[in-house]
């Protein structure tokens, strides 16, 4: 594999970014993309003409185009696992069996869901989703966004094996009427069959005659769910070239489908497919996902950025970075290429971030005086969700673009205390109303986003191998009879005796 050439953008000039809107009256609709009820606007970012020509090569000599074409194909772009990525299949937008493939298993998910409304597993209102990683985190994501009105079922999501939290999540539900979703792709997840099996015991302890006949299990192995106790007929399968953080889209997305209804399910997947498309049919300096990728290479590569803030100016979407935490560092967070070579360069930034004006109080005192250089997004909703005074929101709206322009603008002051440097990055991402459509537009941009990344780094974001240590020592830990370095060792005995 050829590494491509990155001196002419670590070679950028470090231009100003109030010379650079002084010196180009088109800086903001050059950069800037509306798409799906989205509007990006990448003008505060240290992007220029110049570094665009330097992008736009690497692009081209790091084969770019073909490597876009190849994913949307279902050719096998995950090479250290010998699969495709196919997530974009299951939204519509891919080779033309697994398209075909993904609306089969979709037909199932919907019957599923119109047999429990009908009460063919009984009167149920409580939903228990458990899973881990991208079997929880997108889910959770959908319904904290767009189900806080919802009253069509509780639905509670588990992912930590600590007790507390399952405690948690069956308080208020009533065994007799509620439904576990067990997610894993390969079924075999320790601490979701943990937590699964705990949840199956709780309802036994209440008299719930069956408990097994209240499981639904989303999976990419059948068979394993079916040999651990799960009816054919619920199990609702997805294919096994959609990875875990990719995977919302797939039955992994069931509590989505069944709190917040089918159609909704149908327009976040078509929001989504709307983003693939402009994703592979725009030009690269109009392609908002390429533009964003091209900004965070940038400050990594040029200015040697580590971390990328993300603020999200509404509620709704409060679960969004903690969401992009695992998309972005679990897929990028790589050291050595594709075909296994060192990458010799940074990859993923530490995603971060918070809540709006809760993160004003908080963090904004080092994003504007500390010594780190923190390029920063921000993602607001034109639309309120809230029904109080209209100030509310105009507020926080306000709140959200004044940051933007404070962090570009600085101040100078005579008290050194109290001036402001300036000259530091954001981006903004400014949607119409937040509604299944543009939520799904908006969780693909991400996922393009990161595809780009990689694909000029030369890595692989689709497996993720950097998990397993960790839970292969737990195991043996758990097995006991093996030997740690003397501070595990001492922790061990503390903690177990």
């Amino acid at each position: 594999m050829a590494t491509p050439d990155w001196s002419a953008i670590e070679s950028l000039p470090r231009t100003p970014l109030k010379d650079l809107f002084a010196g180009d009256p088109g800086r903001l609709a050059a950069l800037s993309a509306d798409v799906a009820g989205i509007h990006f606007d990448f003008s505060k970012t240290h992007l220029d003409g110049a570094a665009l020509d330097a992008f736009a090569a690497l692009a081209k000599s790091a084969d770019f185009a073909a490597k876009r074409e190849a994913l949307f194909a279902g050719e096998p772009v995950n090479v250290t696992e010998g699969r495709a990525a196919e997530h974009t299949a299951e939204r519509g937008e891919g080779a033309e069996d697994s398209v075909a493939r993904a609306a089969a298993f979709h037909g199932r998910m919907r019957g599923l869901i119109d047999a429990i409304e009908a009460e063919a597993l009984g009167p149920i209102r409580h939903v228990l989703h458990i899973g881990i990683g991208g079997s929880a985190l997108g889910p959770e994501l959908l319904i904290d966004a767009l189900g806080r009105e919802m009253d069509r079922y509780d639905v509670a999501i588990v992912s930590n094996i600590d007790g507390c939290a399952l405690e948690e999540a069956i308080a208020g539900f009533d065994p007799h009427a509620t439904l576990i979703a067990v997610a894993s792709k390969t079924f075999t997840t320790t601490e979701t069959l943990m937590n699964a099996t705990s949840a199956l015991d709780w309802m036994r302890e209440h008299g719930v005659e069956d408990p097994y006949g209240r499981v639904i299990a989303l999976t990419a192995a059948p068979d394993k769910a079916i040999e651990w106790g799960v009816d054919e007929t619920r199990v609702l399968p997805f294919a096994e070239s959609v990875g875990g953080r990719y995977s919302l889209w797939s039955s992994i997305g069931f509590p989505a489908a069944i709190a917040l209804g089918w159609d909704a399910f149908e327009e976040l997947l078509d929001g989504a497919a709307e983003m693939d498309r402009h994703f592979r049919l725009t030009d690269l300096r109009s392609n908002a996902p390429v533009l964003a990728a091209f900004a965070d290479l940038y400050y990594t590569q040029n200015r040697g950025c580590e971390t990328r803030g993300v603020f999200a100016y509404d509620e709704r979407l409060r679960l969004l970075p903690s969401y992009l935490q695992q998309l972005e560092m679990e897929s990028n967070g790589k050291s050595v290429t594709a075909d296994g070579q060192p990458v010799g360069r940074a990859t993923a930034p530490i995603t971060w971030g918070g809540v709006g004006t809760d993160a004003q109080h908080a963090v904004f005192q080092l994003l504007h005086q500390g010594t780190h250089l923190v390029p920063l997004e921000f993602i607001a909703v034109i639309e309120g969700g809230d029904t109080l005074a209209e100030d509310h929101h105009r507020a926080l709206l306000l709140n959200c673009f004044a940051q933007g322009a404070a962090l570009m603008a600085g101040r100078a002051n005579d008290d050194p205390a109290r001036a402001y440097a300036g000259d530091r990055p954001s981006a903004t991402i400014l949607l119409d109303e937040l509604d299944p459509r543009t939520l799904g537009a908006l969780i693909a941009f991400y996922e393009h986003r990161t595809f780009v990344s990689a694909a000029l780094l030369g890595i692989n974001p689709f497996d993720q191998f950097g998990v397993e240590l960790g839970k292969e020592m737990a195991k043996a830990a758990e097995r006991g009879g093996q030997d740690f370095d003397p501070s595990t060792d001492d922790l061990i005995r503390r903690a177990f005796g």
